[in-house]
């Protein structure tokens, strides 16, 4: 599990991480972040935040019909956008919403295991450990 929640108590919602990722993907918007951070209700009741666990046995590889999506040895997966068809399934498969969606080639966008997000989090709730 490279890339973990250490605290979300912590975390207050700044997106901090959420733009380190898009940028690793040279993304603009942060619907490509594969990092997701929500409001749990509000500031008093904190935030959720969901990151690829490198699944052993991904769903998300599972769903896709083109078999596009690569299980690593070391944990994740890699994309083979010439063989994905942009259908989708694999971001609706992941049940940690960890997939983002780049729009402007109607792709997804998949965790690269970088590590930026826990290194750009201010708060430490992130957690980066190689495998």
């Amino acid at each position: 599990m490279p890339v973990f929640v250490k605290d979300s108590e912590k975390c207050v919602g700044c997106l901090i991480c959420m733009f380190a990722c898009a940028r690793a993907h040279q993304a603009v918007g942060l619907e490509s972040s594969c990092i997701k951070v929500r409001s749990h209700g509000g500031i008093s009741r904190g935030f959720l935040v969901s990151v690829c666990r490198g699944c052993e046995d991904p769903p998300c590889a599972r769903a896709c019909p083109e078999d596009a999506l690569i299980v690593r040895k070391s944990g994740g997966i890699l994309l083979n956008e010439a063989k994905c068809s942009g259908c989708g399934y694999c971001v609706k498969a992941c049940i940690l919403d960890a997939i983002g969606w780049n729009g402007s080639i109607n792709k997804p966008v998949v965790c690269l295991q970088c590590g930026e997000c826990a290194k750009s989090c201010p708060y430490k709730v992130l957690e980066f450990v190689r495998k």
